[in-house]
């Protein structure tokens, strides 16, 4: 049913009036528009977990290269998108990795992570005025099947996904994923994912307001939606007041839910987070909440082989999430949050933020009442100039705190990452 749903949007896009100027009418072709990138990413994550629990840390450099074709000239233009990913382990041996949430190379049966790893994906992709239709290996961005590009290398979906742009202001999306590549393996299915299936889009009000609406069907097991509102206030020159407003209601099957020892089927989790921006300052307060009967909370991302959902390690578009999701079953989280932007100050390129959460009232299935905090602080800088314009470094840490009742849920520590990013524009 969700296949024909699919099919029918399609149709329906490709029959739409056109609002806009038929992009591939202004193909260039396909050698003519083509570019190839590669990112060189430099990644180290330590996890100084309390309460007795082994640290963790991986350490890694990472090379990301992604070709991108133009599309050929004509009523229907063909185009090829590729990507070849490798990653060399520098530290996070037999001990040391393993930590569902660093990830950066899979252990393997003798609990050691591999040396190195190495992929590529490929994807042809074809082009009707503004829709594009993409079928093979790819990355998609979407509230309800997103990408985790957060660690050493991205995870990446093999499948068919429609893109429309055809009425301004109006993205439509559908698509059919059969395969996840996992971030840390090698291989196409390493994500254990038998299939997905997505379908929405967002659209653009007016130059203050947008909203989106999106639902996936993974296998059949859990059901997603999603909304997002945001709406910005400009008050001054250089003052504005952002409401940001996203929810999901997921929804596991039965005997799912059984087989995960969930307690219930249902969840629903939303945010709202206000954000002031004056000159070079930002101030943000966001309350988070999770209701429902399911003792999973929040259920996203993971890999099904390891009992959970293959709907990317990003699909959390929510305001409380930084080390810690604040996403248990009951959980209520309140926000603080500010930023600075140091170009201000002569000093372009160099960013902070820096974010207190408190969560309460979590439920496990042998406790209620838990609490979890967390105190989080990033530092960007990226070159403006030179030789190594663009590259960026990215200290980020996290203190996090979890009372005695949220154990079940969750473990405290202290994390730090460092991220160095260079890209490279090839052509």
């Amino acid at each position: 049913m969700f296949k024909q749903r699919i099919c029918l949007v399609a149709l329906g896009i490709l029959s739409a009036t056109q609002a806009m100027a038929d992009g591939q009418a202004d193909a260039k072709g396909f050698v003519e528009d083509s570019s190839l990138k590669v990112l060189l990413r430099n990644a180290y994550i330590n996890r100084d977990y309390k309460d007795g629990n082994p640290d963790k840390a991986e350490w890694g450099q990472g090379f990301i290269g992604t070709f991108s074709s133009g599309f050929t000239q004509g009523t229907v233009g063909v185009g090829v998108d590729a990507f070849g990913l490798y990653a060399l382990r520098l530290d996070g041996g037999k001990g040391r990795s393993g930590a569902g949430g660093i990830d950066f190379f899979k252990q393997g049966d003798s609990g050691s992570a591999a040396d190195d790893l190495a992929k590529a994906g490929a994807a042809v992709k074809f082009r009707f005025s503004n829709t594009v239709l993409t079928y093979g290996d790819q990355m998609p961005a979407l509230p309800v099947l997103n990408y985790d590009n957060s660690r050493l290398l991205p995870e990446s979906y093999t499948g068919t996904l429609i893109t429309s742009k055809e009425i301004k202001g109006l993205e439509l999306n559908a698509g059919h994923f059969t395969a996840e590549s996992r971030k840390s393996a090698e291989g196409r299915d390493s994500g254990g994912l038998k299939s997905i299936n997505v379908l929405g889009g967002s659209y653009q009000f007016t130059e203050q307001f947008k909203g989106a609406l999106y639902a996936s069907d993974v296998e059949d097991v859990l059901k997603k939606q999603y909304v997002n509102l945001n709406y910005v206030f400009p008050l001054a020159t250089d003052q504005s007041l952002t409401l940001d407003f996203n929810g999901y209601r997921t929804k596991l099957d039965k005997s799912f839910a059984k087989d995960l020892n969930a307690g219930g089927q249902d969840n629903k989790i939303w945010s709202l987070a206000a954000t002031f921006a004056t000159g070079p300052h930002s101030f943000t307060v966001a309350h988070q909440r999770s209701t429902g009967d399911s003792h999973l909370g929040y259920a996203y991302g993971g890999y099904q082989k390891s009992g959970y959902v293959g709907d990317g390690g990003n699909t959390i578009y929510l305001a409380n999430s930084y080390w810690s999701d604040f996403n248990a079953e009951d959980e209520r989280s309140w926000q603080l949050g500010y930023g600075l932007d140091f170009g201000a100050f002569g000093v372009p390129g160099l960013t902070y933020n820096v974010a207190y959460v408190r969560g309460d009232n979590i439920t496990t299935v042998n406790s209620t009442g838990g609490s979890e905090r967390e105190i989080f602080n990033q530092l960007k800088y990226v070159v403006q100039s030179g030789p190594a314009k663009d590259l960026s470094v990215k200290v980020r840490s996290s203190v996090l705190r979890v009372s005695q009742k949220s154990y079940e849920y969750n473990k405290g520590g202290n994390e730090l990452r460092v991220f160095v990013d260079y890209p490279i524009n090839v052509f």
